[in-house]
């Protein structure tokens, strides 16, 4: 009796003891696709920052443009630009700011097999507004378009060239997709597509990059005027002065908010997927606004989806001395524009951190890539 009672506890522990595995394994899981906060807010985000590119670290490293994240204390903060060690055969979706609703919702990024929308907004180094033409997956290895990526031989040797179509008219760095003078595109079937694949997680380094970038009051913008002292760094987390790179001028005019941030803060859950579903050219689904820690969208080809009629420039470097790739000009894509939600009575606030409007031109003249200088 004694020891059929003895194997019947050991029997039950072992069983508690999976049963507590697969638990926390399925709320892990759950914490990192799911677990994350909602953003909106009533002011729209500065323009991107003018800067240059660092060298890539090594092989397997793929570029994650800089953006303005948000933080109740203190408003919008610059997240530098870095190169992630990337998970193989992905691509990074960068993510935006987006009108609808009557606020502005932050569209987390994310790693996945193909890049999807992300508002076409321009972040330059083969981020031109649609797709990705920086590099490419080819099997286990990465290869990088050095036309419009900063990379060295030395460190890198899967390299190729291949000239993208810019467009040097006009140079804005707008920062946000939809309402007033934000960029005017909508999302394609294929990048619609592209956001339900199943995505890869995002590197711990990742994550503590943008975190770390909260703590530093220098990247906020209240206190830079829109021209972070770090925009961009060699690696995650690294703002050491041989890693960091300085913004070299602001995107646009820095006008400070009329309110706190506190004030500005909008509702935690999305709201009005009807028109932010007309305003961001998504499907209904949860607004089409993700969580606010970027995620990651990649793909096995970068060059499958890369946009063909690309306006980016990314300039080389201007100077022996400088090993920072130049940014690019930051033009918005050229698609069919999408007028602000028509349920909200009243018209979107103009952003309080205004930059150049995007034009409505038509298609792009062909020009050679850029240079680089070295």
């Amino acid at each position: 009796m004694s020891t059929t009672s003895g194997n019947l506890k050991r029997s039950t522990s072992r069983w508690m003891v999976r049963w507590l595995v697969c638990t926390i394994v399925l709320l892990s899981l759950s914490a990192a696709s799911f677990g994350q906060v909602f953003i909106s807010v009533r002011i729209g985000p500065p323009a991107l920052p003018v800067y240059a590119q660092p060298v890539a670290p090594g092989p397997g490293y793929l570029w994650t443009p800089g953006y303005w994240a948000w933080n109740d204390e203190g408003g919008y903060y610059w997240v530098p630009g870095t190169w992630v060690l990337a998970p193989v055969g992905m691509l990074w979706t960068p993510g935006y700011w987006g009108w609808g609703g009557g606020f502005y919702a932050w569209h987390a990024g994310y790693w996945g097999p193909h890049v999807g929308f992300y508002g076409g907004i321009n972040y330059g180094f083969g981020y031109g507004g649609v797709g990705f033409v920086g590099g490419e997956w080819r099997g286990g290895g990465f290869f990088y378009n050095r036309a419009v990526t900063n990379v060295s031989v030395t460190n890198v040797t899967n390299v190729y060239n291949k000239t993208v179509i810019v467009n040097k008219t006009t140079v804005n760095n707008v920062s946000y997709n939809g309402g007033t003078g934000g960029v005017q595109a909508q999302a394609t079937q294929q990048e619609l597509a592209a956001e339900h694949e199943q995505h890869a997680p995002m590197p711990a380094a990742q994550t503590q990059h943008e975190q770390l970038a909260a703590q530093n009051k220098q990247n906020f913008a209240s206190v830079n005027q829109g021209k972070p002292a770090i925009a961009a760094t060699a690696k995650p987390g690294d703002f050491s002065s041989h890693s960091a790179i300085a913004a070299k001028s602001a995107g646009g005019e820095y006008h400070a908010p009329a309110m706190s941030p506190k004030e500005a803060r909008g509702p935690s859950t999305p709201m009005n997927s009807a028109n932010n579903t007309k305003a961001n050219g998504t499907n209904g689904s949860n607004n089409g606004f993700r969580a606010f820690t970027p995620p990651n969208k990649s793909g096995n080809t970068g060059g499958s989806n890369a946009n063909t009629a690309m306006n980016n420039s990314n300039n080389g470097n201007k100077g022996g001395n400088n090993t920072a790739f130049q940014p690019a000009n930051k033009t918005p894509r050229n698609n069919q524009a999408s007028n602000p939600p028509k349920n909200n009575n009243s018209k979107p606030p103009a952003p309080q951190h205004k930059s150049s409007p995007p034009p409505q031109h038509k298609n792009p003249p062909r020009e050679e890539g850029p240079r680089k200088g070295r």
